[in-house]
């Protein structure tokens, strides 16, 4: 049975990793899904893929933090599927890693813009979609960093990551009564292209944080994100969901 039959998911960051997996899961569980990132050509082969296999699928191209693109998302989902149901706001950067007194100012605002404020911008539209079918279900891509953990040199990065927490909370709280459930997703190290870029050196260093002393592939994030996005979910709200693989908790 599909999780997601008849529904219509936005997924934004969705040109790669994380928001790449979770848009084609989230079309074969036979939702329509709106993906969106910065890098057009790979959307349209995203879209071509989930098409080719019997799914519906848009794209939009453009910058989460553009209200005006945010706002776009939304009246693609409305206008081409029908309305709106689910969110994975996904997109996200880890921004300039530097100790805070050598960190640019422009670089910490670059940071909070595309990690934080972009999920508001996103919500801001999002949530009056949803409230239009009743109900829904909003998703923010956090991280264990600044959560769990305290690493050096990603104050920026932790900062917007935890804010995403204390936003999912406060919209689970405001939203509740609708039907609208709010969850923040914390992956652990995953093997996206960020972390591919790596030496195996550092990759094993990474792995090795982990409990199950690994690094999770994207679909392993993805279905945790179909786990909030459906009712397999459906008394789930204003949680901060670990999918770590354990590294908050290893100490070996």
């Amino acid at each position: 049975m599909q999780r997601l039959k008849d529904k219509v998911a936005i997924v934004t960051g969705a040109s790669s990793g994380i928001g790449l997996a979770t848009a084609m899961l989230f079309a074969r569980e036979g939702a329509s899904v709106v993906v969106a990132g910065r890098r057009r050509q790979a959307l349209d082969g995203l879209v071509d893929e989930i098409v080719g296999s019997g799914g519906k699928a848009a794209a939009l191209a453009g910058d989460v933090r553009d209200d005006a693109f945010a706002r776009a998302l939304v009246d693609e989902a409305v206008g081409r599927f029908g309305g709106l149901d689910v969110a994975c706001n996904n997109a996200g950067t880890t921004g300039i890693l530097a100790p805070v007194a050598e960190l640019p100012v422009e670089g910490w605002e670059e940071t909070i813009a595309t990690n934080l404020t972009g999920a508001f911008f996103a919500a801001r539209h999002q949530v009056p979609a949803m409230r239009a079918r009743g109900g829904g279900s909003l998703i923010f891509t956090s991280t264990f960093v600044g959560h769990s953990v305290g690493m050096p040199a990603m104050s920026a990065y932790a900062a917007s990551k935890a804010g995403l927490i204390g936003l999912a909370k406060a919209l689970a709280a405001e939203l509740g009564p609708e039907g609208i459930r709010v969850n923040a997703l914390l992956p652990g190290a995953t093997d996206t292209p960020s972390l591919t870029a790596r030496t195996p050196e550092q990759r094993a260093w990474v792995a090795g944080l982990h409990a199950l002393k690994r690094i999770a592939t994207p679909d392993e994030i993805a279905r945790a994100a179909l786990f909030l996005a459906s009712e397999d979910a459906a008394f789930t709200t204003g949680t901060a969901l670990l999918v770590d693989g354990g590294v908050s908790i290893n100490r070996t």
